[in-house]
């Protein structure tokens, strides 16, 4: 459902994850063992999560439990009552959870940087929150969130599975079909204009942990698949990668160097990180700077390009053995675009892209000029 981070109000930091969690808390039928029993007594899994823009909860079961589950979904997101008692615990159990996460620094330093990226922007806020934002939370900003934004206008029910279309509708129908369209729709504020800025802190660590990049292309736009393709050949999950051959491999400077590419639905994010001891610190970075000033000038060989877009396409390919991983996926596009995005769709506009292409993003995402750096050091 279209409800995450980026829709909290002023205080409220953490208030859509923290919701997430007592969905399983109890409704106005069950209580919190109801709900955890429903699917894990029949062998099936229910679980739940929070983006900067989204709350999903999803299941797995055998074909013959879909009711039960399309059941206790509806009856979790539309019925949940938020008992007190179990708001107190849960507000311990996301405090510890928030205490684990900045314990590691690989995981933190991504959060410290969106929020540098996205300053004064509810894009900024970690999806956590803060111990002392979730300490002030009552039922009352459970159940004002939920009413404003568990809208079924904003929500997409997916299914994959050996379950015929007309069966799927009329479930839905039962279960959810009461359920009343908000009249007032919520408008997200955009995000507002870019400053690259340069932040050093100090942490009790081992290493220097780096991370660079900016804001990118959003959901929308289509020059976001040529920037997948110039992110997979840069720093991603291939061991072929040139960060990962020319200075992993080559020199033995880092165990994690990555590029990665995330987006929203207006905006995105580009990043390069990487994670070494202090002697080799300046070195890593310059090597860094060379493989990303080389993918802006010099146009990339056409038998290479062939086998950069071959790879990605790949593992594409590969990823749609995980159902629950597409499922979602398709979800996601669905509701922020209105449709969904086939692989047909993804692999017709990845040939599409050239050379060139790649060359003109390259120069406008790795600009010096328009980067942000943040970096943890050693105390």
């Amino acid at each position: 459902m279209r409800a995450g981070t980026r829709d909290e109000l002023p205080g409220k930091e953490g208030l859509a994850h923290f919701i997430e969690h007592n969905l399983f808390k109890g409704t106005a039928k069950r209580k919190a063992i109801h709900i955890l029993n429903r699917l894990e007594v029949v062998g099936g899994e229910l679980n739940a999560y929070t983006t900067k823009e989204e709350t999903c909860l999803h299941a797995s079961v055998m074909n013959r439990y879909f009711e039960r589950a399309l059941e206790l979904i509806a009856d979790i997101a539309l019925h949940s009552v938020f008992p007190e008692k179990e708001i107190e615990k849960e507000k311990d159990v996301i405090s510890d959870e928030i205490r684990s996460y900045q314990d590691t620094p690989y995981e933190q330093i991504f959060d410290d940087f969106e929020s540098q990226l996205f300053k004064g922007h509810t894009l900024g806020h970690p999806i956590l929150g803060t111990e002392d934002s979730i300490r002030k939370f009552r039922k009352k900003d459970l159940l004002e969130f939920t009413a404003r934004m568990y809208d079924p206008a904003h929500m997409v029910f997916a299914v994959s599975g050996n379950i015929g279309a007309e069966q799927v509708l009329k479930l839905v129908s039962k279960y959810m079909g009461h359920a009343k369209t908000k009249r007032k729709v919520h408008a997200r504020k955009p995000v507002r204009k870019y400053s690259p800025a340069l932040h050093e802190m100090t942490r009790n660590i081992n290493q220097v942990h780096y991370i660079m990049g900016r804001p990118a292309f959003g959901l929308r736009d289509p020059r976001r698949y040529t920037l997948v393709l110039l992110n997979n050949l840069l720093g991603g999950p291939g061991m072929n990668s040139r960060l990962n051959l020319n200075i992993r491999e080559k020199y033995g400077f880092t165990y994690t160097i990555e590029s990665g590419y995330h987006t929203y639905s207006d905006t995105g994010i580009f990043h390069v990180y990487f994670a070494t001891d202090e002697k080799h610190f300046e070195r890593t970075r310059m090597l860094m700077e060379k493989e990303l000033e080389e993918l802006c000038r010099k146009r990339i060989g056409e038998t290479q390009f062939r086998q950069y877009k071959e790879q990605l396409l790949g593992q594409i390919q590969l990823a749609q053995e995980n159902r629950l991983s597409v499922l979602l996926s398709m979800a996601k596009s669905q509701l922020n675009l209105g449709k969904v995005i086939t692989l047909s769709d993804i692999t017709a506009r990845i040939a599409q892209i050239s050379a060139g292409e790649v060359l003109e993003v390259a120069g406008e995402i790795f600009h010096p000029a328009q980067r942000s750096v943040l970096v943890y050091k050693p105390k």
